[in-house]
């Protein structure tokens, strides 16, 4: 039987286990792994290298207008293959519903988008910003699309109230869908920020302290408890803080069906960023904003420790230009400042350097935070994010010992805010059902190339996003599929 392609003698890892062995990959799914397979069309020598699930970034914004009216500056193109030039094989973006728009209309608009330029796997999480009866009526039907994730809002214009919240989580948990949450206090950042600017504190700097942590906490606490009223599952974005993390980790303990992430501006970057001359602030003002190096530690053992699942970049790409950042203008307050900033390519690059190769995570950690949980939370286990035999050869090949000073990338963004760092280990080659989508710093495919992913339901009995079918495919432990 002969394979299309082989990959050899590398070390594999996936979220449990690290070994040496060859993967056979046949019509774009994994079929063998072996001590040896020698009867490939085509080979990939991966001595030296680690072998290991593509990333799946499960929360960034392409093609995606802010509420500000924003554009980002990547579409499914540059985003794409940007997240792709970092060691991702699959996104999940968001589709962000208008006032007034159907969730129908909402996809529609989105498949748009993402179908004639995605170089890599894509699905969507739902942005509910007008949770009408007919839109919550229209939520099902989203579901059995495959999308089964969507996201509320506790602050900005967007935001729900308590009771709209109640109502989504029920017809989610009914469903089998997962809520998502940005957890702000509202009323708590309003109050903070106005007496900011009516006391003349308007630079970049003053975002942070006009978003207290103490806000995200509430906001999170909160949420939690609305979780289990609903009796529906629940996942924070964007963690930020030592108390909300502490949060989640004790729902998590009492057996709460809570999920949350963090990301890598938490990780490696503080509001001393902000304090920048003139408006470079500007570039590092995201929400949550930054904080501080104690937090930093914090987080960081929040992620040892499971409490934090996932590591998302949130790529938010506005541009350090009147496009972007200054839509507005720049004579303005940090309140009228473009929220977000980009990092889809840095991601991965620096959860390995920081993390593995200085020893504060495992490889097998590693993996699962950057793949193999987002999979699982987001219902693509075991079609992605693992390395298993029927699995989708979704496959990242990383050179331990390639160090770069990080700098430009390969999104449509001007600016990178982690430029200057050094970083130990990359992504070298990067696969999406087999095929090569970049391979020794050249991007292989066209636009296009990518796939909408059907995402299963959140399985509450603890085999999450595994429905039964998948499960008896993925429970095949011969040496090879037929």
């Amino acid at each position: 039987m002969t394979h299309d392609l082989a990959i050899r003698g590398g070390t594999l890892a996936t979220a449990t286990e690290t070994f040496r062995a060859d993967i056979g990959i046949r019509d774009g799914r994994i079929v063998t792994i072996a001590e040896a397979i020698t009867d490939a069309q085509d080979v990939i020598d991966a001595i030296g290298k680690i072998v290991m699930p593509g990333g799946i970034e499960a929360h960034c914004h392409i093609a995606q207008e802010s509420g500000m009216g924003v554009m980002t500056a990547d579409d499914y193109e540059s985003g794409s293959i940007s997240a792709a030039f970092g060691g991702n094989s699959c996104i999940v973006p968001f589709a962000a519903q208008k006032k007034g728009q159907s969730l129908a209309d909402t996809l529609a608009t989105y498949d748009g988008r993402a179908a004639p330029k995605s170089v890599l796997d894509w699905s969507y999480h739902l942005i509910l910003t007008d949770p009408t009866a007919a839109a919550l009526a229209e939520l099902p039907d989203v579901f059995a699309r495959g999308v089964t994730s969507f996201k509320v809002f506790m602050t900005y214009a967007t935001r729900v109230s308590d009771t709209q919240f109640l109502d989504i989580l029920s017809v989610a948990g009914q469903h089998g869908a997962l809520t998502m949450v940005h957890a702000e206090n509202h009323d708590m950042l309003e109050w903070m920020a106005s007496r900011m600017v009516a006391g003349g504190n308007i630079a970049p700097r003053y975002h942070a302290p006009s978003r207290p942590g103490l806000a995200e906490e509430e906001a999170i606490n909160r949420a939690i408890a609305l979780a289990r009223l609903a009796q529906a599952p629940i996942f924070i974005v964007h963690v930020s803080t030592p108390g909300g993390a502490e949060l989640v980790a004790r729902a998590r303990a009492a057996g709460g069906q809570v999920w949350a992430e963090t990301c890598p501006q938490y990780l490696f970057l503080t509001r001393d960023d902000l304090d920048k001359p003139g408006m470079e602030g500007a570039k590092f003002i995201c929400s949550p904003p930054l904080r501080d190096t104690a937090t930093q530690a914090a987080l960081w053992q929040h992620v040892q420790a499971g409490t934090l699942s996932l590591v998302s970049s949130d790529h938010a790409p506005y541009r350090y230009d009147d496009t972007g950042k200054f839509q507005a203008g720049r004579d303005v307050t940090f309140r009228q400042i473009a929220n977000g900033m980009p990092g889809i390519e840095m991601r991965l690059p620096l959860m390995f350097s920081e993390g593995v190769m200085k020893g504060r995570i495992s490889i097998n950690q590693f993996v699962a935070l950057s793949s193999t949980n987002a999979a699982r939370i987001y219902g693509m286990l075991p079609r992605k994010g693992t390395l298993a035999i029927g699995a989708d050869a979704d496959i990242a090949i990383w050179d331990p010992t390639q160090t770069r000073i990080a700098g430009a990338m390969h999104d449509a963004m001007d600016y990178n805010p982690f430029a200057g760092m050094t970083v130990t280990g990359w992504p070298v080659t990067v696969l999406g059902r087999g095929q090569r989508i970049v391979d020794n710093g050249a991007l292989c495919v066209k636009p296009g190339t990518g796939r909408f992913v059907k995402r299963a339901p959140i399985d509450l009995t603890g085999r999450a996003g595994q429905p039964v079918a998948e499960l008896d495919r993925a429970n095949n432990f011969g040496a090879t599929l037929s």
